[in-house]
């Protein structure tokens, strides 16, 4: 085995690493409000994100990864250096994140890591400006098609609900949140495990181990395998915040956010769109608290998760483009 091979072999492991950082990033998404509502246990949660997310694979096709490994950055200029500090700038990110606490999207911290590797080698140019409008116009509209679909359903819930017993209510809403968030984390595990097959495929195509940008079916189970482990690993730091400190949720509550945040995503994976499934949960459940007042949200929290989603890109291109920097004074 050549050199150049074990290189590749050691970035896709790196890449899935990734993948599982993702997963562990963003599985208070995933259970954070059928915990908080006590319909499941910690535990239940998160096997039930787990295994959802791993079969969206069986749904879902490859928009997302071809999206994000051919559709932003020119392939004749990636090189498997380019994609190695990519990832380090991602994965740095997602780690200071989780530390404080803070849900940012580990899709976008993919996405900047990526560019700035990129335009640390050959500039703006890298850039594949019509792929980059989608993504950036999502990162305000996914929060707020979450928020405004949170806020509908859960006033027509409460229409439908009404003069029915509370103790009947959650009873029924229990179960409907169990399909909600399967629903959820479908589209989780198929919106974000695509991202690493597109840099996976990528790398193969840049490393000459495949002349065109086709997902390759192990590729594809590896990137859900490797998201589904990192939503078993937990991530309860973020937990608290998503499921605690932005609103009280009720199981109705949860249903609603769950399913306002499954159509948003199932949406934009239809579409091609590396949506980020943070901001859709967060403004899902900004959504569903401002229905029974305003000041039921903190809105002081949701405002430090908002800095955190400006700061993803750019930080994670800096620092991406930092580490190839490093790469290049040491490439020959």
């Amino acid at each position: 085995m050549d050199f150049n091979l074990i290189f590749i072999v050691s970035i896709i492991l790196i890449a899935l690493a990734f993948d599982f950082t993702n997963g562990m990033h963003d599985a208070a998404n995933s259970i954070s409000t059928i915990v908080s509502t006590r319909v499941l246990t910690p535990k239940q949660a998160i096997l039930w994100a787990a295994f959802f997310n791993f079969i969206a694979f069986l749904i879902f096709g490859t928009g997302v990864a071809k999206t994000i490994g051919s559709g932003m950055i020119h392939l004749d200029i990636v090189t498997p250096w380019v994609i190695l500090a990519g990832l380090i700038g991602a994965i740095a990110w997602n780690m200071v994140t989780w530390y404080f606490g803070l849900p940012s999207s580990s899709s976008h911290a993919l996405i900047g890591g990526y560019a700035g590797a990129a335009i640390a080698r050959a500039g703006f140019g890298a850039i594949i400006a019509s792929g980059w409008y989608k993504t950036l116009i999502f990162i305000v509209l996914a929060p707020a098609i979450g928020m405004a679909l949170g806020f509908l359903l859960k006033i027509a819930t409460t229409w439908i609900v009404y003069r029915q017993k509370p103790a009947s209510i959650n009873r029924w809403s229990r179960i409907l949140q169990l399909f909600s968030a399967a629903a959820y984390s479908l589209g989780h595990g198929g919106n974000d495990a695509q991202k690493t097959m597109g840099i996976i495929t990528s790398l193969l195509v840049a490393g000459g181990l495949l002349q065109t940008f086709q997902v390759p079916l192990w590729v594809v189970l590896s990137a859900h395998t490797a998201i589904a482990l990192g939503t078993l690993s937990g991530g309860w730091r973020i937990v608290k915040t998503m499921g605690q400190k932005i609103t009280k949720l009720t199981p109705i509550d949860g249903f609603g956010a769950e399913t306002a945040s499954a159509v948003s995503i199932f949406t934009a994976t239809h579409l091609g769109v590396p949506v980020s499934t943070t901001h859709v949960i967060t403004g899902a459940i900004s959504g569903v608290g401002a229905v029974r007042r305003l000041t039921a949200v903190r809105w002081g929290v949701t405002l430090q998760i908002v800095w955190a989603w400006i700061f993803t890109i750019p930080a994670a291109a800096l620092i991406a483009s930092l580490v190839y920097l490093i790469f290049r004074m040491f490439l020959p």
